[in-house]
């Protein structure tokens, strides 16, 4: 059984207007052991000014390593969202988001389908994602670095979804990103979907859904940005530690909320139940 972490998406610092420095000596006062950092291609304004939290893969690597090291955090993996079934996009951007990993030192990237081509065809679109993702296992592979299937969009909305994209390719390095939230508003039981990835799971984005969300959400939308402060929600996390507890790796909850105040409230509320 995988031991268990706390860390936190970084995105709880986006409305803040602070740089990736300041977001992750904000999560080490607060107690978290883990940050995971949003990753990005070129340069944009918000980032070079210090008023973003996301960091350009033109940086060098080691200036997220040195920043965990001073906080005394570790990096739980990195945000790199990519639309798998786009590979003018996602081959290049994922390739190089691996090597960065490897370099700062995370464990994982994280990635899901994205939103589909206009003109593909369902069977278009595996192939496509067969590619991107064998390629990137290609790197992968010998980095060690793993690389988490994340439910977020029109086919891994479904568990049966994310299992075929899963399948696409045999690779040890390919794995499961849960999101309790997620899956929660597809319409899923997110317990029963935890339980079937447990033996799969390389991290999880811990986000809880407020009662309004699930109430005007639920069932109308593949998933959602960041929650609300875990515990002030509709997940059972109790429960979703247990789960997670099966697990053969070590995992990290990894926080997905909106504001410094939820990601405090978050983990005093999952500190008390590991």
């Amino acid at each position: 059984m995988g031991n268990l972490s706390i860390g936190i998406n970084l995105e709880f610092v986006r409305h803040a207007d602070k740089n990736f420095e300041w977001g992750v000596e904000t999560a080490a006062r607060l107690g978290y052991a883990y940050v995971e950092p949003m990753v990005h291609w070129g340069r944009e304004l918000l980032s070079e000014a210090g008023y973003f939290h996301s960091v350009s893969m033109l940086d060098d690597p080691y200036r997220l390593k040195r920043a965990c090291e001073k906080a005394g955090v570790k990096l739980s993996g990195l945000s790199t969202h990519t639309p798998l079934c786009k590979p003018e996009i996602s081959v290049e951007y994922l390739k190089q988001a691996i090597r960065f990993a490897a370099e700062a030192g995370a464990p994982v990237v994280n990635t899901d389908e994205g939103p589909k081509p206009a003109w593909t065809t369902v069977e278009e679109d595996h192939t496509l994602m067969k590619y991107t993702l064998r390629e990137a296992a290609n790197l992968a592979e010998p980095r060690e670095v793993l690389i988490g299937l994340e439910p977020h969009q029109q086919y891994s909305m479904h568990p049966d979804g994310l299992d075929r994209i899963h399948k696409l390719v045999d690779s040890p390095a390919i794995g499961i990103n849960f999101d309790t939230g997620n899956s929660y508003l597809c319409g899923h039981d997110p317990y029963a979907w935890l339980e079937r990835v447990a033996g799969r799971l390389v991290h999880l984005h811990a986000k809880d859904i407020s009662d309004q969300q699930s109430f005007s959400e639920r069932g109308k939308v593949t998933g959602t940005p960041v929650g609300c402060a875990c515990g002030e929600g509709v997940i059972d996390w109790k429960r979703v530690i247990a789960i997670c507890r099966k697990a053969p790796r070590e995992i990290v909850l990894s926080v997905e909320c909106g504001t410094v105040d939820q990601a405090e409230r978050s983990i005093k509320h999952l500190k008390a139940l590991l």
